[in-house]
């Protein structure tokens, strides 16, 4: 039985390999940014790896054993067919996020997409396939030097490296409006595998505000695989919202990977609602001294979704700074996941990392498990860490009921100001609204 077992886990890899080799192949020239020697390491990478286990120390809270039972597909484009009206926004008012990339099954659709942007030089916004030549050297260079095959998701993203979406800022230029990057996945006739990827440049001396944002047409079995990598060159700053809001039946696994240059400032606000097991890997690499880093995350599960967080702040410079809080609302039959490791490594001298994970449990058989980590190699740094899980206060409910507020409102009230902590520190007003309201509704 266990033998079945494993073979059958390792023909789920070699099936998708497979497909994403001819799905890349057939879609970017290989010749393009070097993809047929990064595809070449990708494929040898997955083929030579095995899939994931509650065995493995980094997936041990999390069983991905449901994936294995669904037969999944690579579309070989995006469904033109799709409308505007088909898709819901994360904002009642669109003109709260007006510049949008949008990408179906992991492809670029210009049709749903709009950059009303003013005239501004040697920005671009768009995909892959139509970067301007200037700059394909460049991304070529950021996707060498991302793409070191270190986890088995990553890997088969890039060996089906098909499409990208890609937002360049260059050097000393300040883009005002936020910029939407919606990720759709639509059902087709058997379970959708999508593979978004995003590469997001920021030039030293920019400043750049993004919403990543995942979504799926109906409430449909899926597989979402995605990757985004993050420059901040020196100086520069990148506020990052994403935004997981998938379907209830969809596993989303999701690859986050941030360098910082020296002085630059990076802040990601991470919000996992949707998805039936839900994963984020964001890692953050110190390439300069004198970095600031801040991750805020918040994780709502109910029902019997799974959320998982395991994130990484790597310190190899002096004088580098970040603060992370991370909150997780777990009611019903959920659970929810946070790893979070701090490492300062011994040229990392006068590092200051605080970090602190803060739980709400709304049912007896809601689970979390957290763990904080800092592993320090310096001797003059000032880090800390803390953890806290907590319910709902009785005297707190009695209170609001006394003042003529029923259960439900009374439970509302507090979720909401649980999550408002996490929520109000967004940088588009509109988002944190929408947000507010399907907190509410699922608490």
């Amino acid at each position: 039985m266990m033998n079945t077992q494993v073979a059958s886990r390792e023909m789920f890899l070699t099936d998708l390999v497979n497909q994403c080799e001819k799905l890349g192949a057939a879609h970017l020239k290989s010749s393009l940014y070097g993809l047929d020697a990064l595809r070449d390491i990708a494929t040898q990478y997955v083929l030579s790896s095995h899939f994931p286990t509650v065995k493995d120390e980094e997936w041990r809270f999390t069983d991905l054993s449901p994936l294995l039972q669904i037969p999944l597909h690579l579309p070989t484009s995006n469904q033109s067919e799709i409308k505007l009206s088909d898709i819901t926004m994360p904002v009642k008012d669109k003109a709260d996020l007006p510049l949008r990339l949008v990408f179906v099954n992991g492809f670029y659709a210009p049709h749903l997409s709009t950059l009303n942007l003013p005239n501004l030089p040697d920005f671009y916004a768009g995909n892959l396939s139509n970067v301007p030549e200037k700059y394909q050297g460049r991304i070529s260079d950021v996707l060498s030097k991302h793409r070191q095959q270190t986890e088995v998701f990553t890997a088969l993203n890039t060996a089906g490296l098909a499409d990208s979406a890609v937002v360049f800022v260059p050097a000393n230029m300040s883009i005002d409006l936020p910029i939407h990057l919606l990720f759709l996945t639509a059902p087709g006739a058997s379970p959708t595998m999508c593979q978004p990827h995003c590469l997001i440049i920021a030039e030293p001396g920019s400043s750049v505000t993004l919403v990543e944002d995942y979504a799926t047409i109906g409430n449909v079995a899926a597989f979402t695989n995605a990757v985004t990598d993050v420059v901040v060159g020196e100086n520069a700053t990148v506020n990052h919202v994403r935004l997981q809001r998938e379907g209830g039946e969809v596993v989303h696994i999701g690859k986050s990977a941030i360098e910082q240059s020296r002085n630059s400032r990076y802040t990601c606000h991470a919000i996992s609602l949707g998805g039936k097991i839900s994963r984020h890997n964001l890692e953050v690499f110190q390439r300069g001294e004198a970095t600031e880093t801040t991750l805020n995350g918040l994780s709502v599960a109910f029902g019997e979704q799974l959320t998982d967080t395991h994130s990484l702040i790597d310190f190899n410079h002096p004088h580098g700074t970040s603060r992370q809080l991370h909150k997780c609302i777990v009611g019903n039959k959920a659970r929810a996941v946070f790893n979070g490791k701090v490492f300062v490594r011994k040229a990392a001298q006068l590092t200051d990392a605080g970090q602190l994970s803060r739980n709400l449990l709304l049912s007896p058989r809601a689970r979390v498990d957290t763990k904080p980590q800092l592993e320090i190699v310096a001797d003059n740094v000032k880090c800390s860490h803390g953890a806290t899980v907590s319910q709902l206060e009785d005297d707190e409910l009695f209170y609001l009921q006394s003042r003529g507020l029923d259960l439900e409102r009374s439970r509302y009230l507090l979720i909401d100001a649980f999550a408002a902590e996490m929520l109000n520190q967004l940088p588009i007003l509109g988002v944190a609204k929408m947000l507010s309201t399907c907190v509410a509704i699922q608490g």
